[in-house]
Protein backbone atom coordinates (compact mmCIF):
# COMPACT_ATOMS: atom_id res chain seq x y z
CA UNK A 1 0.00 0.00 0.00
CA UNK A 2 1.33 3.44 -0.93
CA UNK A 3 2.11 5.75 1.98
CA UNK A 4 -0.56 8.27 0.99
CA UNK A 5 -3.20 5.53 0.79
CA UNK A 6 -2.15 4.20 4.18
CA UNK A 7 -2.40 7.63 5.82
CA UNK A 8 -5.87 8.12 4.34
CA UNK A 9 -6.94 4.67 5.60
CA UNK A 10 -5.73 5.42 9.14
CA UNK A 11 -7.44 8.81 9.09
CA UNK A 12 -10.67 7.07 8.19
CA UNK A 13 -10.17 4.54 11.00
CA UNK A 14 -9.52 7.35 13.48
CA UNK A 15 -12.70 9.10 12.32
CA UNK A 16 -14.63 5.92 13.15
CA UNK A 17 -12.94 5.69 16.57
CA UNK A 18 -13.77 9.34 17.29
CA UNK A 19 -17.37 8.63 16.30
CA UNK A 20 -17.50 5.80 18.87
CA UNK A 21 -16.06 8.07 21.57
CA UNK A 22 -18.55 10.80 20.67
CA UNK A 23 -21.42 8.29 20.90
CA UNK A 24 -20.22 7.32 24.38
CA UNK A 25 -20.05 10.94 25.51
CA UNK A 26 -23.54 11.68 24.19
CA UNK A 27 -25.18 8.47 25.39
CA UNK A 28 -28.51 8.91 27.16
CA UNK A 29 -28.17 5.53 28.88
CA UNK A 30 -28.05 6.15 32.66
CA UNK A 31 -25.79 3.14 33.16
CA UNK A 32 -23.02 4.73 31.06
CA UNK A 33 -21.16 6.43 33.90
CA UNK A 34 -17.57 6.49 32.64
CA UNK A 35 -17.13 8.47 29.43
CA UNK A 36 -13.37 8.98 29.21
CA UNK A 37 -12.59 6.37 26.56
CA UNK A 38 -9.78 7.51 24.28
CA UNK A 39 -10.03 6.84 20.54
CA UNK A 40 -7.87 3.97 19.25
CA UNK A 41 -7.68 2.55 15.74
CA UNK A 42 -6.01 -0.78 16.48
CA UNK A 43 -4.20 -2.83 19.14
CA UNK A 44 -0.79 -1.42 18.20
CA UNK A 45 -2.14 2.12 18.53
CA UNK A 46 -3.66 1.17 21.89
CA UNK A 47 -0.37 -0.22 23.17
CA UNK A 48 1.74 2.72 21.98
CA UNK A 49 -0.62 5.38 23.37
CA UNK A 50 -0.89 3.52 26.70
CA UNK A 51 2.90 3.35 26.89
CA UNK A 52 3.11 7.08 26.30
CA UNK A 53 0.58 7.87 29.01
CA UNK A 54 1.56 5.24 31.59
CA UNK A 55 5.24 4.67 30.68
CA UNK A 56 6.64 4.10 34.17
CA UNK A 57 3.58 2.47 35.72
CA UNK A 58 3.45 -1.32 36.17
CA UNK A 59 1.76 -3.18 33.31
CA UNK A 60 2.48 -6.69 34.63
CA UNK A 61 3.42 -8.23 37.95
CA UNK A 62 5.59 -11.32 37.50
CA UNK A 63 7.55 -13.73 39.67
CA UNK A 64 10.95 -13.73 38.02
CA UNK A 65 12.43 -16.31 40.39
CA UNK A 66 10.84 -19.07 42.45
CA UNK A 67 10.01 -18.09 46.04
CA UNK A 68 10.72 -14.45 45.20
CA UNK A 69 7.95 -11.81 45.39
CA UNK A 70 6.09 -10.56 42.32
CA UNK A 71 7.94 -7.72 40.59
CA UNK A 72 6.59 -5.03 38.24
CA UNK A 73 7.27 -4.75 34.52
CA UNK A 74 6.52 -1.23 33.32
CA UNK A 75 4.60 -0.20 30.21
CA UNK A 76 7.84 1.17 28.77
CA UNK A 77 9.53 -2.22 29.22
CA UNK A 78 6.55 -4.05 27.68
CA UNK A 79 6.68 -1.92 24.52
CA UNK A 80 10.43 -2.49 24.27
CA UNK A 81 9.97 -6.27 24.50
CA UNK A 82 7.08 -6.30 22.01
CA UNK A 83 9.05 -4.19 19.51
CA UNK A 84 12.11 -6.40 19.94
CA UNK A 85 10.24 -9.67 19.46
CA UNK A 86 8.20 -8.32 16.53
CA UNK A 87 11.36 -7.07 14.81
CA UNK A 88 13.01 -10.47 15.28
CA UNK A 89 9.97 -12.35 13.94
CA UNK A 90 9.99 -10.26 10.78
CA UNK A 91 13.76 -10.84 10.38
CA UNK A 92 13.05 -14.57 10.71
CA UNK A 93 10.71 -14.45 7.73
CA UNK A 94 7.33 -14.23 9.46
CA UNK A 95 6.03 -10.97 7.96
CA UNK A 96 2.42 -11.48 6.89
CA UNK A 97 2.42 -15.09 8.11
CA UNK A 98 0.23 -17.01 10.59
CA UNK A 99 1.84 -17.12 14.03
CA UNK A 100 0.43 -19.36 16.76
CA UNK A 101 0.85 -18.85 20.51
CA UNK A 102 0.26 -21.67 22.99
CA UNK A 103 0.93 -22.16 26.68
CA UNK A 104 -0.16 -21.23 30.18
CA UNK A 105 -0.88 -17.58 30.96
CA UNK A 106 2.40 -15.73 31.30
CA UNK A 107 4.15 -12.48 30.49
CA UNK A 108 5.92 -14.14 27.57
CA UNK A 109 2.58 -15.36 26.18
CA UNK A 110 1.31 -11.77 26.31
CA UNK A 111 4.42 -10.35 24.59
CA UNK A 112 4.23 -13.09 21.94
CA UNK A 113 0.60 -12.28 21.17
CA UNK A 114 1.28 -8.54 20.90
CA UNK A 115 4.39 -9.04 18.76
CA UNK A 116 2.50 -11.32 16.38
CA UNK A 117 -0.56 -9.08 15.97
CA UNK A 118 0.93 -5.58 16.12
CA UNK A 119 2.84 -5.58 12.86
CA UNK A 120 4.13 -9.07 12.06
CA UNK A 121 1.21 -11.16 10.84
CA UNK A 122 -1.95 -12.95 11.96
CA UNK A 123 -1.96 -14.29 15.52
CA UNK A 124 -3.50 -17.73 16.12
CA UNK A 125 -4.01 -18.39 19.86
CA UNK A 126 -4.19 -22.15 20.46
CA UNK A 127 -5.76 -24.11 23.30
CA UNK A 128 -3.05 -25.78 25.42
CA UNK A 129 -5.52 -28.50 26.50
CA UNK A 130 -5.96 -29.92 22.99
CA UNK A 131 -4.31 -33.18 21.94
CA UNK A 132 -1.36 -33.21 19.54
CA UNK A 133 -3.57 -34.48 16.70
CA UNK A 134 -6.14 -31.72 17.29
CA UNK A 135 -3.42 -29.08 17.38
CA UNK A 136 -1.91 -30.42 14.17
CA UNK A 137 -5.28 -30.15 12.44
CA UNK A 138 -5.63 -26.50 13.50
CA UNK A 139 -2.05 -25.71 12.43
CA UNK A 140 -2.81 -27.18 9.00
CA UNK A 141 -6.19 -25.46 8.70
CA UNK A 142 -4.78 -22.04 9.68
CA UNK A 143 -1.61 -22.32 7.50
CA UNK A 144 0.48 -21.54 10.59
CA UNK A 145 4.21 -21.17 9.89
CA UNK A 146 5.52 -20.20 13.34
CA UNK A 147 4.64 -21.29 16.87
CA UNK A 148 5.67 -19.60 20.12
CA UNK A 149 5.05 -22.31 22.70
CA UNK A 150 5.50 -23.42 26.27
CA UNK A 151 8.20 -26.05 26.73
CA UNK A 152 5.73 -28.89 27.36
CA UNK A 153 4.58 -28.65 23.71
CA UNK A 154 8.07 -28.81 22.19
CA UNK A 155 8.02 -32.50 21.24
CA UNK A 156 4.59 -32.35 19.58
CA UNK A 157 5.40 -29.33 17.41
CA UNK A 158 8.85 -30.59 16.42
CA UNK A 159 7.20 -33.81 15.21
CA UNK A 160 4.58 -31.77 13.32
CA UNK A 161 7.26 -29.66 11.64
CA UNK A 162 9.34 -32.72 10.65
CA UNK A 163 6.31 -34.61 9.34
CA UNK A 164 6.09 -32.31 6.32
CA UNK A 165 2.29 -32.18 6.66
CA UNK A 166 2.25 -28.58 7.85
CA UNK A 167 3.76 -25.26 6.78
CA UNK A 168 5.67 -24.95 10.06
CA UNK A 169 9.16 -23.50 9.64
CA UNK A 170 9.93 -21.74 12.95
CA UNK A 171 9.41 -22.89 16.55
CA UNK A 172 10.22 -20.70 19.56
CA UNK A 173 10.27 -22.16 23.07
CA UNK A 174 9.05 -19.60 25.63
CA UNK A 175 10.56 -21.66 28.49
CA UNK A 176 13.99 -22.47 27.05
CA UNK A 177 17.17 -20.52 27.85
CA UNK A 178 19.18 -21.65 24.81
CA UNK A 179 18.48 -22.67 21.22
CA UNK A 180 18.63 -26.31 20.21
CA UNK A 181 18.79 -28.03 16.83
CA UNK A 182 15.06 -27.64 16.11
CA UNK A 183 13.77 -24.85 18.34
CA UNK A 184 14.80 -21.26 19.04
CA UNK A 185 14.83 -19.99 22.64
CA UNK A 186 12.64 -16.99 23.47
CA UNK A 187 15.42 -14.93 25.18
CA UNK A 188 17.77 -15.39 22.22
CA UNK A 189 15.11 -14.29 19.72
CA UNK A 190 14.26 -11.30 21.91
CA UNK A 191 17.92 -10.29 22.13
CA UNK A 192 18.29 -10.59 18.35
CA UNK A 193 15.37 -8.16 18.00
CA UNK A 194 16.98 -5.71 20.43
CA UNK A 195 20.16 -5.70 18.35
CA UNK A 196 18.23 -5.08 15.15
CA UNK A 197 16.32 -2.19 16.76
CA UNK A 198 19.60 -0.66 17.95
CA UNK A 199 20.88 -0.87 14.38
CA UNK A 200 17.88 1.13 13.16
CA UNK A 201 15.56 -1.66 11.94
CA UNK A 202 12.04 -0.17 11.77
CA UNK A 203 10.31 -3.05 9.96
CA UNK A 204 8.08 -3.70 12.97
CA UNK A 205 7.87 -0.33 14.70
CA UNK A 206 6.69 1.32 11.48
CA UNK A 207 4.62 -1.63 10.26
CA UNK A 208 1.32 -0.68 8.64
CA UNK A 209 -1.82 -1.99 10.38
CA UNK A 210 -5.06 -2.34 8.45
CA UNK A 211 -7.68 -2.30 11.17
CA UNK A 212 -10.38 -3.92 9.06
CA UNK A 213 -8.77 -7.16 7.87
CA UNK A 214 -8.28 -10.45 9.71
CA UNK A 215 -5.36 -10.25 12.14
CA UNK A 216 -6.65 -12.68 14.79
CA UNK A 217 -7.82 -16.22 14.07
CA UNK A 218 -9.52 -17.89 17.03
CA UNK A 219 -10.77 -21.45 17.03
CA UNK A 220 -13.85 -21.92 19.18
CA UNK A 221 -14.11 -24.96 21.44
CA UNK A 222 -17.77 -25.70 20.90
CA UNK A 223 -19.85 -28.25 22.76
CA UNK A 224 -20.70 -29.99 19.48
CA UNK A 225 -17.11 -31.01 18.78
CA UNK A 226 -16.94 -28.84 15.64
CA UNK A 227 -14.28 -26.13 15.91
CA UNK A 228 -14.86 -22.97 13.85
CA UNK A 229 -12.25 -20.37 13.03
CA UNK A 230 -13.46 -16.90 14.03
CA UNK A 231 -11.83 -14.07 12.07
CA UNK A 232 -11.35 -10.89 14.10
CA UNK A 233 -9.85 -7.56 13.12
CA UNK A 234 -8.06 -4.88 15.11
CA UNK A 235 -11.19 -2.77 14.75
CA UNK A 236 -13.30 -5.47 16.42
CA UNK A 237 -11.04 -5.45 19.48
CA UNK A 238 -10.54 -1.67 19.54
CA UNK A 239 -14.31 -1.14 19.56
CA UNK A 240 -14.73 -3.45 22.56
CA UNK A 241 -11.93 -1.72 24.44
CA UNK A 242 -13.58 1.67 23.95
CA UNK A 243 -17.18 0.70 24.78
CA UNK A 244 -16.78 -1.79 27.65
CA UNK A 245 -15.23 0.35 30.42
CA UNK A 246 -18.13 2.80 30.18
CA UNK A 247 -20.48 0.82 32.44
CA UNK A 248 -17.87 -0.20 35.00
CA UNK A 249 -14.83 1.73 36.11
CA UNK A 250 -11.26 0.66 35.36
CA UNK A 251 -8.40 2.86 36.59
CA UNK A 252 -4.58 2.76 36.48
CA UNK A 253 -4.63 1.68 40.15
CA UNK A 254 -6.44 -1.58 39.32
CA UNK A 255 -4.70 -4.94 39.28
CA UNK A 256 -6.37 -7.68 37.20
CA UNK A 257 -5.99 -11.27 38.40
CA UNK A 258 -5.69 -13.43 35.27
CA UNK A 259 -6.99 -16.98 35.76
CA UNK A 260 -8.87 -17.96 32.60
CA UNK A 261 -6.84 -19.21 29.59
CA UNK A 262 -5.59 -16.34 27.45
CA UNK A 263 -6.40 -18.11 24.19
CA UNK A 264 -10.08 -17.47 24.97
CA UNK A 265 -11.25 -14.07 23.75
CA UNK A 266 -13.03 -13.40 27.07
CA UNK A 267 -9.76 -13.38 29.00
CA UNK A 268 -7.68 -12.02 26.12
CA UNK A 269 -9.83 -8.94 25.52
CA UNK A 270 -11.20 -8.30 29.01
CA UNK A 271 -8.41 -9.53 31.28
CA UNK A 272 -5.38 -8.66 29.16
CA UNK A 273 -5.96 -5.97 26.51
CA UNK A 274 -8.55 -4.05 28.56
CA UNK A 275 -6.26 -3.33 31.55
CA UNK A 276 -3.48 -2.33 29.13
CA UNK A 277 -5.86 0.12 27.43
CA UNK A 278 -6.82 1.69 30.78
CA UNK A 279 -3.32 1.81 32.27
CA UNK A 280 -4.03 -0.90 34.84
CA UNK A 281 -1.80 -3.90 35.54
CA UNK A 282 -2.08 -7.70 35.24
CA UNK A 283 -0.87 -10.60 37.37
CA UNK A 284 -1.21 -14.18 36.15
CA UNK A 285 -2.41 -16.93 38.46
CA UNK A 286 0.27 -19.61 38.71
CA UNK A 287 -2.31 -22.42 38.65
CA UNK A 288 -5.61 -23.20 40.39
CA UNK A 289 -3.83 -24.86 43.32
CA UNK A 290 -2.00 -21.56 43.91
CA UNK A 291 -5.07 -19.35 43.59
CA UNK A 292 -5.46 -18.51 47.30
CA UNK A 293 -1.74 -17.83 47.81
CA UNK A 294 -1.56 -15.72 44.65
CA UNK A 295 -4.56 -13.66 45.73
CA UNK A 296 -2.95 -12.89 49.08
CA UNK A 297 0.36 -11.94 47.42
CA UNK A 298 -0.98 -9.90 44.51
CA UNK A 299 -3.95 -8.36 46.34
CA UNK A 300 -5.80 -7.67 43.06
CA UNK A 301 -8.83 -5.46 42.56
CA UNK A 302 -10.37 -7.17 39.47
CA UNK A 303 -11.15 -10.87 39.09
CA UNK A 304 -12.66 -12.21 35.86
CA UNK A 305 -13.85 -15.78 35.90
CA UNK A 306 -16.46 -18.36 34.98
CA UNK A 307 -19.31 -19.44 37.29
CA UNK A 308 -17.53 -22.65 38.31
CA UNK A 309 -14.70 -20.66 39.97
CA UNK A 310 -16.97 -18.30 41.89
CA UNK A 311 -19.45 -21.00 42.87
CA UNK A 312 -16.54 -23.08 44.19
CA UNK A 313 -15.28 -20.15 46.31
CA UNK A 314 -18.85 -19.42 47.46
CA UNK A 315 -19.35 -23.03 48.59
CA UNK A 316 -15.98 -23.13 50.36
CA UNK A 317 -16.74 -19.94 52.27
CA UNK A 318 -20.08 -21.27 53.54
CA UNK A 319 -18.69 -24.76 54.26
CA UNK A 320 -15.94 -23.21 56.41
CA UNK A 321 -18.45 -20.98 58.20
CA UNK A 322 -20.73 -23.95 58.97
CA UNK A 323 -17.83 -26.02 60.30
CA UNK A 324 -17.03 -23.18 62.70
CA UNK A 325 -20.68 -23.05 63.77
CA UNK A 326 -21.02 -19.42 62.67
CA UNK A 327 -23.55 -19.65 59.85
CA UNK A 328 -26.34 -18.06 61.90
CA UNK A 329 -24.09 -15.21 63.02
CA UNK A 330 -22.95 -14.52 59.45
CA UNK A 331 -26.49 -14.50 58.07
CA UNK A 332 -27.57 -12.05 60.80
CA UNK A 333 -24.61 -9.79 59.95
CA UNK A 334 -25.59 -9.85 56.25
CA UNK A 335 -29.18 -8.96 57.15
CA UNK A 336 -28.08 -6.07 59.37
CA UNK A 337 -25.71 -4.71 56.72
CA UNK A 338 -28.43 -4.80 54.07
CA UNK A 339 -30.54 -2.59 56.33
CA UNK A 340 -27.74 -0.14 57.13
CA UNK A 341 -26.77 0.15 53.45
CA UNK A 342 -30.24 1.52 52.73
CA UNK A 343 -29.42 4.54 54.89
CA UNK A 344 -25.94 4.94 53.39
CA UNK A 345 -23.91 3.01 55.98
CA UNK A 346 -21.96 0.06 54.57
CA UNK A 347 -20.38 -2.07 57.31
CA UNK A 348 -19.14 -4.85 55.00
CA UNK A 349 -15.45 -3.89 55.24
CA UNK A 350 -15.67 -4.32 59.02
CA UNK A 351 -18.12 -7.21 59.34
CA UNK A 352 -16.69 -9.42 56.61
CA UNK A 353 -12.99 -8.57 56.74
CA UNK A 354 -12.00 -12.21 57.37
CA UNK A 355 -13.89 -13.35 54.28
CA UNK A 356 -12.66 -10.63 51.91
CA UNK A 357 -9.10 -11.27 53.07
CA UNK A 358 -9.30 -14.57 51.14
CA UNK A 359 -9.34 -12.41 47.97
CA UNK A 360 -6.36 -10.35 49.12
CA UNK A 361 -8.31 -7.66 50.93
CA UNK A 362 -8.55 -5.17 48.05
CA UNK A 363 -10.95 -6.93 45.67
CA UNK A 364 -13.41 -4.42 44.20
CA UNK A 365 -14.92 -6.20 41.22
CA UNK A 366 -15.79 -9.75 40.25
CA UNK A 367 -17.07 -10.37 36.73
CA UNK A 368 -18.65 -13.68 35.81
CA UNK A 369 -19.04 -14.75 32.20
CA UNK A 370 -18.98 -17.76 29.92
CA UNK A 371 -22.13 -19.37 31.34
CA UNK A 372 -25.10 -18.63 33.59
CA UNK A 373 -24.34 -18.14 37.28
CA UNK A 374 -26.62 -18.56 40.29
CA UNK A 375 -27.68 -14.99 41.19
CA UNK A 376 -27.34 -15.85 44.89
CA UNK A 377 -23.58 -16.17 44.43
CA UNK A 378 -23.24 -12.63 43.02
CA UNK A 379 -25.59 -11.23 45.67
CA UNK A 380 -23.55 -12.91 48.40
CA UNK A 381 -20.24 -11.43 47.19
CA UNK A 382 -21.86 -7.99 47.11
CA UNK A 383 -23.07 -8.58 50.67
CA UNK A 384 -19.43 -9.20 51.61
CA UNK A 385 -18.45 -5.83 50.09
CA UNK A 386 -17.14 -7.02 46.70
CA UNK A 387 -19.08 -5.76 43.70
CA UNK A 388 -20.01 -8.76 41.53
CA UNK A 389 -21.65 -8.60 38.11
CA UNK A 390 -22.54 -10.87 35.24
CA UNK A 391 -21.66 -10.27 31.62
CA UNK A 392 -22.36 -11.93 28.30
CA UNK A 393 -20.28 -12.43 25.23
CA UNK A 394 -19.20 -14.66 22.38
CA UNK A 395 -15.97 -15.09 20.45
CA UNK A 396 -17.84 -13.77 17.41
CA UNK A 397 -18.35 -10.43 19.23
CA UNK A 398 -14.70 -10.20 20.32
CA UNK A 399 -16.41 -10.98 22.86
CA UNK A 400 -18.63 -8.14 24.16
CA UNK A 401 -22.39 -8.74 24.10
CA UNK A 402 -23.76 -7.23 27.30
CA UNK A 403 -22.62 -6.30 30.78
CA UNK A 404 -24.20 -5.27 34.05
CA UNK A 405 -23.27 -1.72 35.12
CA UNK A 406 -21.30 -1.55 38.36
CA UNK A 407 -23.68 1.06 39.77
CA UNK A 408 -26.91 -0.87 39.08
CA UNK A 409 -26.26 -4.60 38.71
CA UNK A 410 -29.06 -7.14 38.25
CA UNK A 411 -27.79 -10.56 39.29
CA UNK A 412 -30.39 -12.45 37.24
CA UNK A 413 -29.55 -10.58 34.04
CA UNK A 414 -26.65 -10.91 31.62
CA UNK A 415 -26.56 -7.10 31.50
CA UNK A 416 -27.36 -4.24 29.18
CA UNK A 417 -26.23 -3.21 25.71
CA UNK A 418 -23.05 -1.15 25.37
CA UNK A 419 -23.07 2.30 23.76
CA UNK A 420 -22.64 2.08 19.97
CA UNK A 421 -23.72 -1.57 20.12
CA UNK A 422 -27.29 -2.78 19.61
CA UNK A 423 -28.88 -5.69 21.46
CA UNK A 424 -32.20 -6.95 20.12
CA UNK A 425 -34.55 -9.94 20.10
CA UNK A 426 -35.45 -11.59 16.80
CA UNK A 427 -38.93 -13.06 16.31
CA UNK A 428 -40.06 -12.85 19.95
CA UNK A 429 -42.90 -15.14 21.03
CA UNK A 430 -45.87 -14.19 23.21
CA UNK A 431 -43.52 -14.03 26.21
CA UNK A 432 -41.01 -11.80 24.43
CA UNK A 433 -38.53 -14.67 24.06
CA UNK A 434 -36.59 -14.89 20.82
CA UNK A 435 -33.05 -15.10 19.48
CA UNK A 436 -30.61 -12.58 20.94
CA UNK A 437 -28.95 -10.46 18.25
CA UNK A 438 -25.98 -8.07 18.36
CA UNK A 439 -25.02 -5.33 15.94
CA UNK A 440 -21.85 -3.30 16.22
CA UNK A 441 -18.30 -2.75 14.99
CA UNK A 442 -17.14 -5.53 17.33
CA UNK A 443 -18.83 -8.31 15.33
CA UNK A 444 -16.42 -10.71 13.59
CA UNK A 445 -15.53 -10.63 9.92
CA UNK A 446 -16.84 -14.18 9.61
CA UNK A 447 -15.87 -17.84 9.97
CA UNK A 448 -12.55 -18.79 8.39
CA UNK A 449 -13.06 -20.47 5.00
CA UNK A 450 -16.77 -20.96 5.79
CA UNK A 451 -18.81 -18.27 4.06
CA UNK A 452 -21.80 -20.61 4.26
CA UNK A 453 -21.71 -20.67 8.07
CA UNK A 454 -21.06 -16.93 8.17
CA UNK A 455 -24.17 -16.27 6.08
CA UNK A 456 -26.24 -18.30 8.55
CA UNK A 457 -25.37 -16.08 11.52
CA UNK A 458 -24.67 -12.60 10.07
CA UNK A 459 -27.52 -11.01 8.14
CA UNK A 460 -27.55 -7.32 7.18
CA UNK A 461 -24.78 -6.65 9.68
CA UNK A 462 -26.69 -8.29 12.54
CA UNK A 463 -25.16 -11.27 14.37
CA UNK A 464 -27.64 -13.97 15.40
CA UNK A 465 -26.11 -15.48 18.53
CA UNK A 466 -28.09 -18.72 18.76
CA UNK A 467 -29.00 -17.82 22.34
CA UNK A 468 -32.65 -17.36 23.28
CA UNK A 469 -33.79 -14.73 25.73
CA UNK A 470 -35.64 -11.48 26.28
CA UNK A 471 -35.02 -7.84 27.23
CA UNK A 472 -37.09 -6.24 30.00
CA UNK A 473 -38.53 -2.74 29.96
CA UNK A 474 -35.44 -1.39 31.76
CA UNK A 475 -33.06 -2.65 29.08
CA UNK A 476 -31.68 -5.66 30.98
CA UNK A 477 -31.29 -8.84 28.94
CA UNK A 478 -31.91 -12.41 30.11
CA UNK A 479 -30.97 -15.75 28.57
CA UNK A 480 -33.50 -18.58 28.68
CA UNK A 481 -31.51 -21.14 26.72
CA UNK A 482 -29.58 -22.06 23.63
CA UNK A 483 -31.56 -22.28 20.39
CA UNK A 484 -30.06 -25.63 19.42
CA UNK A 485 -30.69 -27.05 22.91
CA UNK A 486 -34.42 -26.39 23.12
CA UNK A 487 -36.55 -29.48 23.73
CA UNK A 488 -39.75 -29.25 21.66
CA UNK A 489 -42.65 -31.34 22.88
CA UNK A 490 -45.11 -33.00 20.51
CA UNK A 491 -47.59 -30.27 21.37
CA UNK A 492 -45.08 -27.64 20.20
CA UNK A 493 -44.15 -26.43 23.68
CA UNK A 494 -40.56 -25.26 24.25
CA UNK A 495 -38.59 -26.57 27.22
CA UNK A 496 -35.29 -24.84 27.97
CA UNK A 497 -32.98 -27.44 29.59
CA UNK A 498 -30.74 -24.69 31.02
CA UNK A 499 -33.64 -23.40 33.11
CA UNK A 500 -34.29 -26.80 34.68
CA UNK A 501 -30.55 -27.36 35.17
CA UNK A 502 -30.41 -24.09 37.08
CA UNK A 503 -33.21 -25.27 39.41
CA UNK A 504 -31.37 -28.57 39.93
CA UNK A 505 -28.13 -26.73 40.73
CA UNK A 506 -29.86 -25.20 43.76
CA UNK A 507 -30.22 -28.65 45.33
CA UNK A 508 -27.51 -28.77 47.98
CA UNK A 509 -25.88 -32.05 46.85
CA UNK A 510 -26.00 -31.44 43.08
CA UNK A 511 -22.76 -30.48 41.33
CA UNK A 512 -24.05 -30.31 37.75
CA UNK A 513 -26.61 -31.90 35.48
CA UNK A 514 -27.80 -32.41 31.92
CA UNK A 515 -31.51 -32.19 31.15
CA UNK A 516 -32.66 -33.70 27.85
CA UNK A 517 -35.74 -35.03 26.07
CA UNK A 518 -36.40 -38.75 25.53
CA UNK A 519 -38.95 -40.38 23.29
CA UNK A 520 -41.83 -41.73 25.35
CA UNK A 521 -44.03 -44.71 24.54
CA UNK A 522 -45.83 -44.65 21.19
CA UNK A 523 -48.35 -41.81 21.26
CA UNK A 524 -46.89 -40.33 24.43
CA UNK A 525 -45.16 -36.98 24.67
CA UNK A 526 -41.44 -36.30 25.06
CA UNK A 527 -40.11 -37.36 28.49
CA UNK A 528 -37.96 -34.79 30.29
CA UNK A 529 -35.01 -36.55 31.94
CA UNK A 530 -32.13 -35.36 34.12
CA UNK A 531 -28.68 -36.94 34.43
CA UNK A 532 -27.23 -35.66 37.71
CA UNK A 533 -23.64 -35.56 38.97
CA UNK A 534 -23.51 -35.19 42.74
CA UNK A 535 -21.12 -33.05 44.76
CA UNK A 536 -19.20 -35.65 46.79
CA UNK A 537 -18.12 -33.12 49.44
CA UNK A 538 -21.67 -31.87 49.89
CA UNK A 539 -22.97 -35.45 50.17
CA UNK A 540 -20.35 -36.29 52.80
CA UNK A 541 -21.13 -33.10 54.73
CA UNK A 542 -24.87 -33.75 54.64
CA UNK A 543 -24.85 -37.44 55.55
CA UNK A 544 -21.52 -37.90 57.32
CA UNK A 545 -20.92 -40.93 55.11
CA UNK A 546 -21.67 -42.01 51.56
CA UNK A 547 -25.25 -43.36 51.54
CA UNK A 548 -26.48 -45.89 49.00
CA UNK A 549 -28.00 -44.73 45.73
CA UNK A 550 -31.50 -45.57 46.83
CA UNK A 551 -31.32 -43.04 49.67
CA UNK A 552 -29.80 -40.38 47.41
CA UNK A 553 -32.37 -40.95 44.66
CA UNK A 554 -35.17 -40.70 47.24
CA UNK A 555 -33.84 -37.32 48.43
CA UNK A 556 -33.35 -36.09 44.87
CA UNK A 557 -36.93 -36.97 43.98
CA UNK A 558 -38.16 -35.03 47.02
CA UNK A 559 -36.34 -31.95 45.72
CA UNK A 560 -37.29 -32.54 42.06
CA UNK A 561 -40.95 -32.85 43.07
CA UNK A 562 -40.69 -29.36 44.58
CA UNK A 563 -39.31 -28.08 41.25
CA UNK A 564 -42.04 -29.87 39.30
CA UNK A 565 -44.73 -28.37 41.53
CA UNK A 566 -43.68 -24.91 40.32
CA UNK A 567 -43.76 -25.84 36.62
CA UNK A 568 -46.46 -26.81 34.09
CA UNK A 569 -46.81 -30.49 33.22
CA UNK A 570 -44.86 -30.29 29.93
CA UNK A 571 -41.78 -28.91 31.78
CA UNK A 572 -41.76 -31.43 34.61
CA UNK A 573 -38.82 -33.80 35.06
CA UNK A 574 -40.05 -37.40 34.81
CA UNK A 575 -36.81 -39.40 34.98
CA UNK A 576 -33.60 -38.90 36.95
CA UNK A 577 -30.39 -40.87 37.22
CA UNK A 578 -27.13 -40.31 39.11
CA UNK A 579 -23.99 -40.05 37.00
CA UNK A 580 -21.00 -41.59 38.75
CA UNK A 581 -18.20 -40.18 36.59
CA UNK A 582 -17.62 -36.71 35.16
CA UNK A 583 -19.57 -35.42 32.18
CA UNK A 584 -17.71 -35.33 28.88
CA UNK A 585 -16.59 -31.70 28.38
CA UNK A 586 -14.71 -29.58 25.91
CA UNK A 587 -11.42 -27.84 26.69
CA UNK A 588 -13.36 -24.89 28.14
CA UNK A 589 -14.86 -27.30 30.69
CA UNK A 590 -18.34 -26.90 29.22
CA UNK A 591 -20.47 -30.02 29.04
CA UNK A 592 -20.91 -31.52 25.57
CA UNK A 593 -24.68 -31.70 25.77
CA UNK A 594 -25.17 -33.97 22.76
CA UNK A 595 -22.45 -36.49 23.63
CA UNK A 596 -23.96 -39.98 24.02
CA UNK A 597 -22.17 -40.53 27.35
CA UNK A 598 -23.90 -37.45 28.80
CA UNK A 599 -27.34 -39.01 28.43
CA UNK A 600 -28.91 -42.26 29.60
Amino acid sequence: MKRKEYIEMKEKEMAEALKTVETIKNSKDPSVKYRNSRPITDIKHMLETSCEEFADRPAFWVRKEKKKPFEPITYKEVLNDVNSLGTALIALGQKGRRIAVIGANSYRWAVSYLAAVCGTGVVVPLDKELSASELKQLVIESDTTCVLMAGKHRKDFVEMMKSGDTKLELLINMDADEDDADVRAFPAVLEKGRELLAQGDTSFTEAEIDGNVMQILLFTSGTTGISKGVMLSHRNIAEDLMIAPTVLEVTPDDIFFSVLPLHHTYECTCGFLMPLYKGASIAHCEGLKHIVNNLSEIRPTFFLGVPAIFEMLYKKIWTTVRKKGKEGTLRKAIKVNRITKKIGIDLSKILFKDITSVFGGRMDMIISGGAAINPEVLDCFRDFGINAVQGYGLTEAAPMGALNPDTAPNSSSIGRAFPNCELSISNPDENGIGEICIKGANIMLGYYNRPDLTAEVIKDGVFYTGDLGYIDDKGYAYITGRKKNVIITKNGKNVFPEELEYYLSNIDIVQESVVFGKDGAVGDDIVIAAYIKLDDEAVAEKYGEVPDDEKLIKYLWEEVDKINAENPLFKQIKQIKIKKDEFVKNSSKKIKRFEAENKF
